[in-house]
């Protein structure tokens, strides 16, 4: 049996709570540009780490998703279940279907990575470079 290990609720939470303060940050950058232009980096960077930290734990829920899905042959199992209705087993294979299909695993990838090398360029041009 693969081994499920879901984060404590406390530390899911604070996944969640750090991706809205990083939407928001974004978000807000529209307005603050109006303003000090430290704010617009206070804003951004709070952004993008925020991301960083919200869409690697995203992508670690959908790794082990698949992973579970994989080594535990769900799919079929779902197939040859019968204690469940006709409409139950398509719901149930279809869900495990798309779960263990979905890009959201390297959506989640791909974000992580460009905020991390946008977070490195940010820090180069904003400390180290001085352009």
């Amino acid at each position: 049996m693969t081994k499920i290990k879901a984060d404590p609720k406390p530390l899911r939470l604070l996944y969640f709570w750090i991706g809205l303060v990083a939407t928001f940050s974004y978000r807000i950058i529209i307005v603050l540009n109006f303003f000090e232009p430290t704010w617009v980096k206070i804003a951004w960077y709070t952004g993008t780490i925020g991301f960083i930290i919200y869409f690697w734990s995203r992508y670690k829920v959908v790794k082990q998703f698949s992973s579970l899905i994989d080594d535990e042959h769900l799919i079929e199992a779902v197939k040859h279940t019968k204690d469940i209705s006709q409409s139950q087993k398509k719901a149930l294979s279809h869900i495990v279907q798309t779960l263990s299909t979905t890009k959201a695993q390297l959506n989640y990838e791909i974000i992580f990575i460009l905020s991390g090398l946008a977070l490195i360029a940010g820090i180069l041009l904003d400390f180290v470079i001085h352009i």
